[in-house]
């Protein structure tokens, strides 16, 4: 039997933790709330919250400790399985066919309650109630990538930015895994200081985060390609009010960007079909109508290339789509001919050498593994 001394003093601030647990209010996705972890509080918080004695709060502290250790480690390890998740698919290519890594992508992209996904996602974690509202990401691997992203921007030369979710990510990644991606994206723009700052599983709201907290401040580039919002649109309802919702969140991504860069032509790109088409496809061309209204042909283009992608039901054409979701090099080479007319216009051809930063990849590829815990004494 556990030593009664250490277990009711336990108990009584587990008591005590869970009474102001029913306390906080519900808070969104970027926060812990509702369908996920609610917030460790500080023994500040709780000193003054329920008039703690210096007793009280020594027996509680090490207990709240601990709680917040497991917390991070648990946010951690769903980040790193957000990017083992996305990753399965298109490393399975070679043993499945088209329709089976379609299944297998359905299969896995209803995400975990509370979860985020990680550098290589697509199918991202749980939005926050509105798309227009900045939110971060809050697993170790983002906060890597941020940080990354923070001192990318401050190397090389930087003409086009590229912002945007996985689709974005994986084209211009140094993963080992996507290497036929990044040879793709060198084929086609080398010359023009082309920059990738995309992350994989963000939703338009962790875009906004990222670029309200300096990951745009100081390129002042010529062009900014972006394609984002297919996260926001996964298990989504196709109705009127969903798709007004998510076009907002864009247009506060094209406000960034004037705001931030406000000499450079912003390239919109249109949502792209994705899986098999049906209610979610018919949500994307909602979004992507609204979303064309936003351009005006001079300072912020409008490119969709999903009639090149897919059918008219939406269903991704032969060998566009390895998952279902993100392009294959094919698949990318069809938005590289959609952009590179334009960055002829507004940049004339390539030079003959480049300046752009270097590729920047997942960091937890490079990252060693987070220790199992130690099995809990007793007896």
């Amino acid at each position: 039997m556990k030593n009664p001394i250490r277990f009711l003093p336990s108990l009584a601030a587990a008591v005590l933790l869970a009474g102001v647990a029913r306390a906080q209010p519900a808070r969104g996705a970027a926060g812990n709330a509702a369908g996920g972890a609610p917030t460790v509080p500080t023994i500040e918080n709780l000193r003054t919250a329920l008039t703690l004695t210096d007793a009280q709060a020594a027996t509680i502290a090490p207990l709240l400790a601990e709680m917040a250790a497991a917390q991070k480690n648990v946010a951690d390890l769903q980040g790193r399985y957000g990017t083992l998740r996305a990753s399965l698919a298109v490393d399975a290519g070679a043993s499945l066919t088209d329709p089976q890594k379609a299944q297998l992508v359905q299969l896995l992209a209803a995400p975990a309650r509370g979860g985020r996904g990680g550098g290589g996602g697509g199918g991202g974690g749980a939005p926050a109630a509105q798309a227009d509202q900045p939110s971060p990401r809050t697993d170790d691997n983002s906060k890597l990538a941020h940080e990354q992203h923070l001192a990318k921007k401050t190397q090389g030369k930087i003409d086009v930015y590229v912002e945007g979710d996985s689709i974005a990510r994986r084209w211009g990644t140094s993963d080992a895994q996507y290497a036929p991606m990044l040879a793709n994206w060198k084929e086609n723009f080398f010359g023009w200081n082309v920059a990738d700052f995309g992350w994989g599983a963000d939703t338009l709201q962790n875009i906004l985060w990222r670029l309200d907290n300096g990951e745009l401040d100081g390129v002042n580039p010529k062009v900014i390609v972006f394609l984002g919002g297919t996260n926001n649109v996964t298990n989504a309802p196709n109705t009127d009010e969903k798709a007004q919702e998510i076009a907002r969140g864009i247009k506060a991504i094209l406000t960034r960007f004037q705001q931030k860069a406000p000499t450079a032509t912003v390239v919109l790109t249109g949502i792209f079909a994705r899986n098999n088409g049906g209610p979610t496809f018919e949500l994307i061309k909602k979004i992507n109508a609204i979303v064309a209204t936003y351009a005006d042909g001079k300072k912020v283009r409008y490119l969709d290339v999903n009639d090149k992608l897919a059918d008219a039901n939406g269903i991704p054409l032969p060998g566009m789509m390895g998952d279902g979701l993100h392009p294959t090099p094919k698949g990318y080479q069809v938005w590289a001919d959609g952009l590179k007319p334009i960055l002829t216009e507004l940049l004339g051809p390539p030079a003959k050498e480049d300046h752009a930063p270097p590729p920047t990849g997942d960091p937890s590829a490079t990252r060693p593994a987070t220790p199992a815990p130690s099995p809990a004494s007793g007896g």
